[in-house]
């Protein structure tokens, strides 16, 4: 677990020294300031209309599906491969699902901080809202994200650790999670068991079904966890077999 602990800090660390990192950060927020600004002005213009938070979560969501997590999971391992000091890695006292593990929470760490970050938008709606906005919405909405996150960046950790440069990492998470976005699509021009398997493998719908409307519901939650193990299951099972090799 100490191996574990310190691969997972360096990764955290590594972030705040990268220059991409902060080009995420600025893009994230500055995207959503923009989107915050357009609901308020849209509130005061239109009386009528109270602006919603679960509308920035919604632009959340989008920059966390086609930015950060492929830019940044892409170089988690691959970028250690292409270096050479993978091998380095493999030969010192640790386990290949300490790596992968370590990896990966270093990386949800940072997506996490972001979201913590991004509280300050909920704030101040609440402040400008009478009598405030719903905070059992809230603290669903910005769980399920954080469920969200995890499942992705367990699957760009794994799909790096597939390619030796960084840029086939990126395009190939790229599209995987595009997939995941629009993968329940076809389920309305089917039936039965693969109408019902596509609503399933969807990310996306396992997050607006319950979470996005204040419920926190057990089995979507455990459909992201599942998803989130299984993905650091396959890259700790590419790990080993690069060991063999």
């Amino acid at each position: 677990m100490r191996n574990l602990w310190t691969i997972a800090k360096k990764e955290f660390e590594s972030f705040f020294h990268s220059a991409i990192a902060y080009v995420i950060g600025v893009v994230i927020f500055l995207s959503l300031g923009i989107y915050f600004y357009i609901l308020l002005s849209y509130g005061v213009r239109y009386q009528s209309y109270v602006p919603e938070i679960t509308l920035l979560l919604d632009w959340i969501l989008f920059p966390l599906f086609f930015i950060s997590v492929p830019v940044l999971a892409m170089r988690t391992i691959s970028d250690e491969n292409r270096t050479g000091t993978l091998e380095i890695i493999m030969t010192a006292p640790v386990k290949d699902w300490e790596l992968i593990v370590g990896k990966w929470l270093g990386t949800y760490l940072f997506f996490l901080s972001i979201l913590a970050l991004s509280w300050i938008y909920p704030f101040v709606l609440n402040l400008m809202v009478d009598p405030g906005i719903d905070q059992t919405m809230l603290i669903a909405a910005y769980f399920g994200v954080s469920l969200v996150t995890a499942a992705m960046t367990a699957i760009g950790v794994f799909i790096s650790s597939i390619f030796k440069n960084p840029i086939p990492a990126l395009l190939a998470t790229l599209g995987l999670m595009i997939l995941f976005w629009i993968i329940s699509a076809p389920a309305n021009y089917t039936s039965g068991f693969v109408s019902n398997l596509l609503d399933y493998l969807s990310m996306t719908g396992h997050y607006y079904s319950s979470f996005y409307r204040g419920i926190i519901d057990l089995k979507d939650a455990i459909y992201y966890i599942t998803l989130t193990i299984f993905a650091l299951f396959l890259g700790t099972r590419v790990i080993e077999a690069r060991r063999w090799k």
